[in-house]
């Protein structure tokens, strides 16, 4: 069964062999002065351009910044190794993704020096997005790690690759945990690097089951076992990645019945005042911020904290904020 599928995803007519893709992924292989050359300015310009389209919420440039990041080939090349057994192949390729993070972040770094200090970083959609990965964030990285290994495992598919390049997230949450980092949010530094090691290893395993395939079929037994205890290596990372993401995922699904929970609270308290309306409900720095719009004074604040019992966890703070709503007649225009 096993061996139908793998002849079903990788068509013996189309596979590529280890020496073609080594040329591919391998940085240190053939003309290994250009492709450092590249590999590293390509890099750097991801990095400028995936920063500059974070901080201006873009969603276009950051997408560009995407598809010219090259994090992929030393992170499939780690995959590649593996699947070799080859002496020193994870270190190779491990090298350029280790100090090639660093530099992302670097950038991501400066691009926060020259924001102001009270800048908003969740109030900008790009960085928010990345800061909190959950568990549907690793079962993308998943799907997209295999699709990216197939896609350079077989010859008539590599059309795919600007796509893969797309769905799975490198460089973009490496800026943002610069730009975290800059402005010392270090909480948000740290959910925007899961994130990105959660992508790299999900590829990793990905990349070495698919690329395990095309190795010569006929191994000694202990190649092979070393080969599955590499794999066990990489599966036991990603469920020490999934518990911050299941954590996470848990966390914000609580949160959203909470809000809905507050707001209809809220709606309540308010519905004794004509014209007042409940403008927002959000939860920031372990507070419960509501922000009520209203023409008059709003009743006792005992009410609405009363009727949250049992329905938020105790011990809350509770913030209101308050803006009048007025009509003020103003006259006609050209009077």
């Amino acid at each position: 069964m096993t061996t139908t599928f793998s002849r079903f995803l990788l068509p013996e007519v189309q596979r590529r062999t280890p020496d073609e893709l080594t040329d591919d992924l391998d940085l240190t292989a053939g003309d290994s002065t250009s492709k450092r050359s590249a590999f590293w300015a390509m890099l750097v310009f991801s990095a400028v351009i995936a920063a500059a389209g974070l901080l201006s919420d873009s969603t276009a440039t950051v997408i560009g910044a995407m598809i010219i990041a090259p994090l992929s080939t030393p992170i499939m090349g780690i995959a590649l190794g593996i699947a070799k057994l080859e002496p020193g192949g994870v270190r190779k390729g491990g090298r350029f993704v280790f100090f090639g993070a660093l530099a992302v972040v670097f950038v991501g770094v400066v691009f926060a020096i020259a924001l102001p200090s009270g800048y908003d970083l969740l109030g900008n959609g790009q960085i928010a997005s990345r800061t909190s990965p959950g568990l549907l964030s690793l079962v993308a990285a998943v799907a997209t790690g295999f699709a990216g290994a197939v896609a350079m495992a077989r010859r008539d598919v590599a059309a795919v690759l600007p796509g893969v390049a797309i769905a799975i997230s490198l460089v973009p949450p490496l800026a943002v945990t610069g730009i975290c980092l800059g402005q010392r949010s270090y909480a948000l530094a740290a959910g925007a690097l899961v994130l990105f090691l959660s992508n790299l290893l999900a590829m990793v395993l990905a990349g070495t089951i698919v690329f395990s395939v095309l190795v010569l079929q006929n191994m000694e037994d202990t190649l092979e076992g070393s080969r599955r205890k590499a794999v066990a290596t990489i599966l036991l990372l990603l469920v020490v990645i999934t518990v911050p993401l299941a954590t996470n995922t848990i966390a914000s699904y609580l949160v959203t019945i909470w809000d809905q929970r507050i707001e209809a609270a809220a709606d309540k308290w308010v519905e004794s005042v004509p014209g007042a309306t409940v403008e927002d409900v959000s939860f920031a720095s372990n507070k419960i911020l509501i922000r009520v719009q209203t023409p008059g004074d709003l009743p006792p604040v005992a009410d609405l904290t009363k009727s949250l019992e049992g329905q938020v966890p105790n011990g809350i703070p509770v913030l209101i904020t308050t803006t009048v709503g007025q009509d003020i007649e103003a006259g006609v225009t050209g009077g």
